[in-house]
Formats: C-alpha cells, sequence, structure tokens
C-alpha cells in the first residue's frame, strides 16, 4: 500500500489488487453482521408510522458484535436495579438503528471508493473520515476474533492459527494510522 498523503484538498493512497480484496472482504463481512443485526430490530406499527425505528433491547450474544455495538450503560453486576436494567434497554433500543445506519453508511463508503482491482484511491477529507471509521470497525471486529490485548506480543508462533490474520490486524493498523497521519497535517 502507499501511505496515505494530502494533497489539493484530498488523501491519496494506493493498494495493490490483494490489498483491495483483503480489505474489502473484511469490510463486507463486517456489514454482513451489522445488516443481519439490523434485521433482528423489532417491528412495531409506531415505527412503521413514525418512520422512528426501534432496536433490539438486549446486547449482541456475539462477542465481535457485541464490541461493534457496544452498551450505552453499564449496569453495576453487583446490584442491577430494574431502573438501570429498563435504561440499559431503552437506551439501545432508541440509539442502536442510528449506530447501525452510521457503521453500515461508512462500510459502504469504503467499498465504493476502493477500486476492487486495487489501484489509487482519492478521497475527500469526509470520505476520509469515514475510511477511517470503517477501518476502525474492521479493526475492532478482527481483534476481537483475534483476542488482541495489550498483552499479546507482535508475533506469534507459525502453530498459532491466529498467526497470519495477526497480521493482517498490523496492516489494518498500519493503514488506518497512516490515513489519520495525513488528515492531521
Amino acid at each position: 500500500m502507499k501511505s496515505w498523503r494530502r494533497k489539493g484538498g484530498r488523501v491519496l493512497g494506493g493498494f495493490e489488487q490483494q490489498e483491495a480484496a483483503v480489505l474489502r472482504g473484511l469490510v463486507s463481512q463486517v456489514d454482513d453482521m451489522l445488516r443481519a443485526r439490523a434485521e433482528e430490530a423489532p417491528q412495531d406499527e409506531l415505527a412503521e408510522l413514525t418512520g422512528i425505528k426501534t432496536g433490539p433491547s438486549e446486547g449482541p450474544d456475539d462477542p465481535v458484535l457485541g464490541r461493534l455495538l457496544p452498551d450505552f450503560h453499564k449496569l453495576d453486576p453487583d446490584q442491577p436495579s430494574q431502573d438501570e436494567v429498563d435504561s440499559a434497554a431503552a437506551l439501545r433500543s432508541l440509539h442502536e438503528p442510528q449506530v447501525l445506519d452510521a457503521k453500515l453508511g461508512v462500510a459502504a463508503e469504503l467499498l465504493k471508493t476502493l477500486p476492487p482491482e486495487g489501484g489509487n484511491v482519492k478521497l475527500t477529507y469526509e470520505q476520509a473520515d469515514a475510511w477511517v471509521s470503517a477501518l476502525n470497525d474492521v479493526r475492532l471486529a478482527l481483534g476481537t476474533a483475534l483476542d488482541v490485548d495489550d498483552d499479546m506480543p507482535e508475533e506469534l508462533p507459525e502453530d498459532d492459527p491466529r498467526s497470519s490474520h495477526l497480521g493482517i490486524y498490523h496492516w489494518l493498523t498500519w493503514v488506518q494510522e497512516s490515513l489519520v497521519q495525513a488528515l492531521t497535517e
């Protein structure tokens, strides 16, 4: 990948065909997960009349989706009162559809602006912000799936099944950092 740089009100970068395929595949997988979650939203007459979407009141069971869609309100596990339980569910129900729409929007923007065959990418600042968000979502998803934490070494033994995917995680980190640096120059 060519490092991101600013030029004339745009952010420029470039991807090899294989890099573009990997990135498009990962973003598409996250997009599919988020769309499936959006389809789980309850349908009610009031939402259909007002156009105000409601989401599930329970968090996702999948740890990757749970990382992408965390609770809006943390409950005290030692003393959850009924009010806290109701407020956590209400906040999720009200706000998750908007969070999903935003995440799906940035994924769509990345997929729209990244040529499938690789090549040069020319982004407006708004598109670059969408890329930063979409890359962050992919890194969160992959990092959760790989169990990445502060104690994980930079490289894993070759016999560790996460070894090859960790390299992709580090590459995504570099792509995102390079883009953020170009935006803040």
